[in-house]
């Protein structure tokens, strides 16, 4: 029979040696170049402790001595980076239009950058969708060509994570992605198959919140302890970390800023309502209201028709001037419900908002000051994310290094 146990319970060793390991990691990727005498002092381990750690590190090949240093009181002591040249994260993210895909390796250097354009399969409320099958073998097709090269520089690809602009289960299947026409499409699992149970691990992620981990690791306001991360590609969606930690929300759907009604007798929107700030300011809407098509077309190739929406800008024209003015009060607007609600330090405008930023800001700004309950719009700044368009692909390949930052560490050679 066995029987209830309360109260604490003995650490398991191998547990305790994970977290041993992975705080020894992240000193050393925050501190490199450091001493086995630097990371005992930092970290309250004994030497005997972290010498055996970065021994255990070195032969997973995550850590290396970089040679001697002569500049300390004392015997010269041999100095530790990290190595990680053995392993790779990689992140895809996926679009009606395109496939984007980012490596990165465990310094969070890129090692390559590719984008696939896809046709889209149709057109639902004058917005492109495209099939769970068109997809994901563009996904396959990008994830292998970049295993492969990969793999020829002696890499092996240890977490594959794929962003999609939708409500992502934690299974990986998306429950529902209005602007891809999906429902209950079970993502993960097809591209287990597709890959042919790749011998690396897959996850798929909502991709706003992709985003705003690679905001927080990577972006020029990284380790804002409150911090929102707007992304726009066909859709318009928020990853929202509030005291350091990512919200997610209780089935994971949280952050659908895009479905906020800005205009509640607007245009038709994807999910099925009226006026949403997505419909009304997002890329595609936009562009629609620069160059206008009929209602029920979807605007082909979004990214080039994007570009051409910054040279008339550009150029001071006129109505392309009046459409952004508009777009970003709607924006605006929008946030200030947000900002007023969790009260956020930075909020970056990423996606297509990046290239559009230099028009949207400024009535956006205002509309958020103006919206907002506190002085100041409680202290928050709306900036352009620096990191671009690819942010939700960066967040993606960032995975990888918030498994070793949680003790899930690659095994030793031949272990």
């Amino acid at each position: 029979m066995i029987t209830a146990q309360h109260g604490p319970q003995p650490a398991d060793f191998a547990d305790v040696r994970a977290t041993n390991l992975a705080v020894v990691l992240r000193h050393v990727r925050r501190h490199a170049p450091c001493s086995r005498a630097d990371i005992a002092a930092a970290t309250g381990l004994n030497k005997a402790t972290v010498s055996s750690l970065v021994a255990d590190l070195i032969e997973r090949r995550l850590v290396r001595e970089s040679g001697l240093t002569e500049h300390r009181i004392g015997r010269p002591a041999t100095m530790l980076v990290l190595d990680g040249t053995a392993y790779a994260g990689l992140g895809v993210t996926v679009a009606t239009d395109q496939v984007t895909a980012v490596a990165l390796d465990l310094a969070g250097e890129q090692l390559l950058s590719w984008r696939r354009a896809v046709t889209p399969g149709g057109a639902q409320n004058g917005v492109a969708t495209t099939s769970p099958g068109r997809l994901t073998s563009a996904v396959t097709t990008v994830v292998g060509r970049a295993v492969n090269r990969l793999t020829a520089a002696g890499r092996q690809v240890l977490k594959l994570t794929v962003g999609v602009p939708g409500l992502v289960d934690a299974d990986g299947t998306v429950r529902l992605a209005s602007d891809l026409g999906w429902h209950d499409v079970d993502l993960r699992g097809e591209l287990v198959r597709a890959l042919r149970k790749p011998g690396y691990d897959v996850v798929v992620e909502n991709d706003a919140n992709l985003a705003v981990l690679a905001e927080f690791r990577f972006g020029a306001h990284a380790a804002t302890a409150n911090l929102i991360h707007v992304t726009n590609a066909a859709g318009v969606g928020a990853g929202i970390i509030l005291d350091g930690r990512l919200v997610r929300g209780g089935l994971g759907y949280s952050g659908e800023i895009g479905h906020i009604t800005v205009e509640p007798d607007g245009p038709a929107c994807p999910c099925g309502r009226r006026g949403c700030l997505e419909a009304v300011a997002g890329a595609a809407a936009i562009v629609r209201h620069v160059r206008p098509q009929p209602d029920d077309a979807a605007v082909p190739d979004l990214a080039a028709e994007v570009e051409e929406v910054v040279r008339r800008a550009r150029r001071a024209d006129r109505t392309t001037l009046d459409v952004l003015n508009r777009a970003g009060r709607h924006v605006g607007r929008a946030l200030a419900s947000t900002v007023n609600l969790l009260n956020p330090e930075v909020v970056a405008l990423g996606g297509h908002y990046v290239a559009l930023a230099p028009w949207l800001l400024p009535a956006a700004e205002e509309e958020l000051a103006a919206g907002s309950v506190a002085p100041g719009a409680g202290g928050c700044r709306l900036v352009a994310s620096a990191l671009g368009a690819d942010a939700a692909a960066i967040g993606g390949a960032a995975r990888l290094l918030d498994d070793l930052d949680g003790g899930l560490l690659p095994r030793p050679a031949g272990g």
